[in-house]
C-alpha cells in the first residue's frame, strides 16, 4: 500500500518487501526467480541515466528523498488524525495492501517479470504484443477484483476488527475502506507499468513516482489540519466531509502515482494498445509458477490480518496501536533498507553467478561476509533505536492531535524494534542466498513454520501482556520470527552448499555485540543526565538528547569496535583516516 507496509516484490522472510520505498515496490529483474527457473537479465537499453552507475545514483537519491517525504507524510497523518482516528485510517490502509498481495504482489516479480524478460528476448517485436495482452488481461482482472472487494468492504473490515472495537470505530474503518480500497487497482497498475519499465532498462520513473503520491497525501493532511483538525476530534465526531477528504486524498495519491508513470512508457517506446487475448498468455503455466509464491504470500497475509485484529482491540485506550506499530515498522525498514538492501544488492549478482557455476564455497563466503557487514553496520543503529527511542518518536511524530503521550508510547514500541533490526536483515540475506540458488520453493516451505511461530507469538504475547503493551508485543513477535527464519535458513543452506564459515561470523558477532553493549550503557548514562531524562516533553528536549546521546553512542561503538578489531569497522575507520590524511 502506498506509504505503508506489507507490499512484497518477492518472497521474503516476513512477507515484507525486500526492496521497498514509501508507496512503491521496487522490482529487481536480476533478483526475480520464477519457480526455480533461470533468470534472464534484460538487455541493456539506452537511456539518459548513464548506464548502471547512473541508474544506481538515481535510485539512491530517489530512495533517500522518498524515505524523507514518506516520514513527513506519516508524521502529518498522526498530527492530523491523532491516535484513535489514525488507527482506524491505518487499519483501512492495510486492507488494499493485503488484498493486492494476494492478487498480484508476490506473483509480479517472481513470475511475470521473468516472463516479460524472456518474451522481450525471444519475440521478434521485443515482447511488445505479449506485454500489451498481459497488461490488458491484468487491468481487466484487477478492475473486477477491486469492484468485488469494495462491495465486500464491510465484511472484510468485520473480519479484521476486534470484538472490543466500538460500532463507531468499525463504522469509521468501513467508511475509510470504501474510499481507500480502490487503491488496489491503481497499485496494481503502477506495479505493472513499473515492471514494463524495469524490463526495458528504465528505473528512474518507478523510483520517483511515489514521491508524487506522498506529496498528494501531505497536501491532503495539510487541508485536513486547516479545516477539520480540532481538540475534540474523535472517532465519534469525525464528519463525512473529513472522512471523504482523507479517504479520497489517499486514493488520489495512488492515482497520480500511476498516471505519473505513463510518460515513461512512451520514453522507452512502449505503446499500450488494448489487446484482449487471454488464451495466448499461457495462464496455466503462469498459475503453476505462481503456486508457491501464492502459498508464501497467503501465509504472510494471514499473519498481517492477525496482528491488525489484535492491535485493533487496543484502539481507543490511549496506548500504542496500529498507527504506532506502522510508524515503528517504517523506522525498522529504513535501517534495513539503507544497510541490508545495499549489501544484498551488491552481493546477489556475485552469489547468483557462483551458484550457477556450482562454486558453492564462494556463495558461502559471500553470505558470511554479508552477515558480518550488515551486523557491524546495523549494530549502532539498533543501539540508537533502543536508547533514544523516546526522543526519536517525539522528534518524528509528536504534534497536532498526536500528543506527547502518543509519541512516548510509540517510543516504547521502538525499543523492542531495536532488537528486530539485525535479525530482520540477516534473515533477508539468507533468503537472497536461496534466490541465488533458484530456491523459491525452499523459501516458501521455510516460511510456513516461520509464519506459524509469528502468529503463535502474537497470540501468546497478547494473552500475557497488558493491552497497553500489545504493539510492543507484536513487534517482539516479529523479532522472534526473524530469528527463527534465520536459524532455519542457515541450517538448510548448510545442507545445500556445505560449510558456511559460521565460526568467523560468530566471532565477529560477539565483538559487535560487546561494542554495542558498551555504547548502549554509555548512551543511557548520558541521556539520563539530559533534560527530560529519556522522556522528553517536546522537540527541544528530544533534540538535545538525540544530539548528545547519538554522538556518544556512535563514538563509543567505533572506538570499542576498532579496539576489538572488528574488521568491517576497522576498514571503514582506516579509509576515513586515509581520506583525512590526504
Amino acid at each position: 500500500m502506498s506509504g505503508g507496509l506489507y507490499r512484497s516484490a518477492s518472497a521474503s522472510p516476513d512477507g515484507l518487501p525486500p526492496q521497498t520505498e514509501d508507496g512503491v515496490t521496487l522490482i529487481s529483474v536480476d533478483a526475480a526467480i520464477a519457480g526455480g527457473e533461470q533468470v534472464l537479465s534484460p538487455e541493456p537499453q539506452p537511456d539518459n541515466d548513464g548506464g548502471t552507475a547512473g541508474n544506481s545514483a538515481v535510485m539512491a537519491i530517489g530512495s533517500l528523498v522518498s524515505r524523507i517525504i514518506g516520514f513527513a507524510r506519516n508524521a502529518l497523518i498522526g498530527m492530523a488524525l491523532g491516535s484513535g482516528i489514525g488507527d482506524a485510517y491505518t487499519s483501512a490502509q492495510f486492507l488494499p495492501g493485503q488484498i493486492y498481495e494476494l492478487l498480484l504482489g508476490g506473483i509480479l516479480s517472481s513470475v511475470l517479470v521473468p516472463l516479460l524478460v524472456r518474451r522481450r528476448k525471444a519475440d521478434p517485436d521485443g515482447g511488445q504484443e505479449f506485454t500489451q495482452k498481459l497488461l490488458t488481461f491484468a487491468v481487466v482482472s484487477l478492475g473486477i477484483a477491486t469492484a468485488l472487494v469494495v462491495v465486500l468492504a464491510p465484511v472484510i473490515t468485520w473480519i479484521q476488527s476486534s470484538s472490543d472495537n466500538t460500532p463507531a470505530y468499525r463504522g469509521l474503518v468501513t467508511h475509510f475502506a470504501y474510499l481507500i480500497l480502490p487503491i488496489i487497482f491503481f497499485t496494481g497498475l503502477s506495479a505493472l507499468i513499473g515492471a514494463v519499465l524495469n524490463v526495458r532498462g528504465h528505473f528512474a520513473a518507478p523510483m520517483w513516482a511515489p514521491i508524487l503520491n506522498n506529496l498528494v497525501v501531505i497536501a491532503t493532511c495539510g487541508v485536513f489540519i486547516l479545516f477539520f483538525s480540532s481538540d475534540d476530534l474523535s472517532v465519534e465526531t469525525m464528519s463525512g466531509g473529513a472522512i471523504a477528504l482523507m479517504g479520497l486524498g489517499t486514493l488520489l495519491g495512488m492515482v497520480v502515482q500511476a498516471l505519473g508513470l505513463l510518460p515513461a512508457l512512451r520514453k522507452v517506446g512502449f505503446s499500450w494498445n488494448w489487446r484482449w487475448d487471454p488464451r495466448s498468455l499461457g495462464l496455466g503455466e503462469i498459475g503453476r509458477l505462481a503456486g508457491w509464491m501464492l502459498c508464501y504470500v497467503a501465509a504472510n497475509q494471514l499473519a498481517v490480518f492477525m496482528v491488525v485484529r489484535i492491535l485493533n482491540s487496543v484502539t481507543g485506550n490511549g496506548s500504542a496501536s496500529v498507527l504506532a506499530f506502522n510508524n515503528v515498522f517504517l523506522l525498522t525498514m529504513m535501517a534495513h533498507g539503507i544497510v541490508g538492501v545495499s549489501v544484498m544488492t551488491a552481493l546477489l549478482p556475485k552469489m547468483s553467478a557462483a551458484a550457477a557455476e556450482g562454486r558453492f564455497a564462494e556463495v558461502s563466503a559471500d553470505l558470511s561476509r554479508g552477515i558480518r557487514l550488515v551486523s557491524a553496520a546495523l549494530a549502532p543503529i539498533a543501539v540508537i533505536y533502543g536508547v533514544l527511542a523516546a526522543p526519536i518518536a517525539v522528534m518524528l511524530f509528536q504534534g497536532g492531535n498526536y500528543k506527547n503521550s502518543d509519541a512516548l508510547a510509540t517510543g516504547d514500541v521502538l525499543v523492542v524494534a531495536a532488537f528486530a533490526v539485525l535479525p530482520l536483515s540477516i534473515s533477508y540475506l539468507c533468503t537472497y542466498a536461496f534466490y541465488s540458488l533458484q530456491g523459491n520453493k525452499t523459501a516458501a516451505l521455510i516460511n510456513l513454520p516461520v509464519v506459524a511461530v509469528r502468529i503463535s507469538a502474537y497470540f501468546a504475547l497478547a494473552a500475557i501482556l497488558d493491552k497497553s503493551l500489545s504493539a510492543a508485543g507484536m513487534t517482539a513477535g516479529n523479532a522472534i520470527s526473524y530469528v527463527v527464519s534465520a536459524l532455519i535458513s542457515l541450517a538448510v543452506l548448510r545442507r545445500k552448499i556445505g560449510r558456511l564459515n559460521l565460526g568467523s561470523v560468530a566471532v565477529s558477532l560477539v565483538k559487535v555485540l560487546v561494542a554495542a553493549a558498551i555504547a548502549a550503557v554509555l548512551g543511557v548514562i548520558v541521556v539520563r543526565l539530559m533534560p527530560g531524562a529519556g522522556s522528553p516533553d517536546g522537540r527541544g528536549q528530544a533534540f538535545v538528547q538525540l544530539l548528545a546521546g547519538g554522538a556518544v553512542i556512535l563514538v563509543a561503538y567505533l572506538v570499542v569496535a576498532t579496539v576489538l578489531r572488528v574488521r568491517e569497522v576497522s576498514d571503514v575507520v582506516g579509509m576515513v583516516r586515509r581520506k583525512v590524511g590526504r
